[in-house]
């Protein structure tokens, strides 16, 4: 991993620069799913931050554990500072046990399928009506990596159900690894030690093991949480596995495209 200004720079031009070659889309949607207190607010925010170079707060995060601090579904456009880009990130509330309150897979399955709260009471069959444009294309699953050995099944079995279903879609998936500070104190003291840590790489393993994506689909990141101001390093992990999620919602649009 290279970690100078330049590599910045040149993932920033990449995002800067991004189009889709759909007319049939004008925007990629991708869903941010996972248990309470993972962080998918917090890495909304730190994707924000890292492409305008300052600490943004757009979405509403919490730093205590237990209930969701999102309560609905929001949907974020992407924005440089002169740019609103054709990506939207889509915050859901966290996932608990079955008998939490907390998001209910069939409430994800529907967000897939471009349904959202407000259209709840719509019959089921007008999901096959919804266009591609509306519908999600790609998923991504934000685990922490601080505590996914004591995560309970129940949680897993939804999220690894929800998997199947995005399958069943055809709906590329992805996974963000977070809190990776917190699991490692190497990585705490330098954030440049992140691919050389044992520790990390075995997190990232029973990611892997617990939910099934593949290794080279998951990106361990360390969202903002404390800083003040934005960092380098920070930013070219978060960068990069950001581009990689759109590379892969951008592949199955013009997949859906090419099959017409």
């Amino acid at each position: 991993m290279e970690w100078s200004d330049e590599k910045k720079k040149f993932l920033l031009e990449k995002f800067e620069c991004f189009r889709l070659g759909n007319s049939d889309v004008n925007t990629l949607r991708i869903l941010l799913h996972g248990p309470v207190g993972a962080g998918k607010s917090s890495f909304f925010n730190s994707v924000d931050s890292a492409l305008k170079g300052r600490i943004t707060g757009r979405a509403l995060a919490d730093s205590m554990s237990g209930t969701s601090f999102t309560i609905k579904p929001n949907i974020y456009k992407l924005k440089m500072e002169e740019t609103t880009l054709p990506i939207e990130l889509i915050d859901t509330r966290g996932m608990e046990n079955e008998s939490g309150i907390g998001m209910k897979i069939d409430d994800i399955v529907r967000i897939l399928q471009g349904h959202f709260e407000n259209e709840s009471d719509q019959p089921k069959n007008a999901e096959k009506n919804k266009p591609l444009k509306d519908k999600i294309h790609c998923l991504v699953s934000v685990l922490p990596a601080n505590n996914i050995s004591i995560m309970g099944d129940d949680v897993i079995i939804q999220m690894r159900n929800i998997r199947l279903k995005a399958r069943d879609f055809g709906i590329p998936q992805a996974m963000i690894v977070t809190k990776v500070d917190e699991a490692c104190p190497e990585v705490l003291k330098n954030i440049r030690n992140i691919y050389s840590s044992r520790k990390i790489k075995q997190k990232m393993e029973e990611c892997c093991q617990r939910l099934g994506v593949p290794m080279s689909y998951i990106y361990p990141v360390k969202n903002y949480h404390k800083e003040q101001t934005t960092n380098t390093e920070i930013d070219i992990l978060i960068l990069q596995g950001m581009l990689n999620i759109v590379n892969f919602a951008k592949d199955y649009v013009d997949d859906q495209r090419d099959s017409y």
